[in-house]
């Protein structure tokens, strides 16, 4: 199922694009439900920048029924990303700490100027393969459909908090 989620951030596309590329693990700390962000893998070439970040979520309150099933790397992810400097643009792609081979996550993400702002733009698409987590192949569509709904419905608003991540971390670094 695929999603675009745009945003404006209130600053010149060049600064908002190299604080997401360069300081993304600095933005944490703006993150409601991110305890961390880690560089594993930085690789520049002509033209483009290759990362590999290690995301830590904050796992809140666990109710004490499922505590025994929920494992610190369900609340983990890695992040392949691949920006392209020239055209200011990321393609990226998302693996889960847990059935990374059920739950495909991939996008390209853009960052135009509209005047003194930056309009961000998010093309992703999730696709959920419930017949490799146990579901019945008669009911794996319709599961894997509702699925990839609830998973765009609960990602869709974590986005767009990074966004307001980088404003906020651009303010405070101007002070203003």
């Amino acid at each position: 199922m695929k999603f675009v989620i745009q945003d404006t951030i209130p600053y010149p596309v060049e600064q908002v694009y190299e604080v997401q590329r360069e300081r993304l693990s600095e933005l944490a700390p703006y993150l409601s439900n991110v305890d961390s962000i880690i560089v594993k893998e930085r690789r520049d070439e002509p033209g483009k920048v290759h990362f590999v970040n290690l995301w830590n979520a904050r796992a809140g309150e666990i109710p004490a029924a499922i505590r025994a099933f929920v494992k610190p790397e369900m609340f983990r992810w890695t992040d392949h990303a691949t920006w392209f400097l020239e055209d200011q643009s990321c393609d990226w792609r998302t693996v889960l700490g847990f059935l990374p081979e059920a739950i495909i996550c991939h996008g390209h993400n853009t960052w135009r100027a509209k005047g003194s702002q930056t309009e961000v733009t998010i093309n992703g698409e999730i696709v959920v393969h419930a017949d490799k987590i146990g579901v019945p192949r008669l009911l794996a569509k319709s599961a894997s459909d509702a699925v990839e709904k609830l998973v765009i419905r609960t990602i869709e608003p974590n986005l767009r908090k990074t966004n307001e991540g980088v404003t906020a971390f651009i303010r405070k670094q101007q002070g203003s």
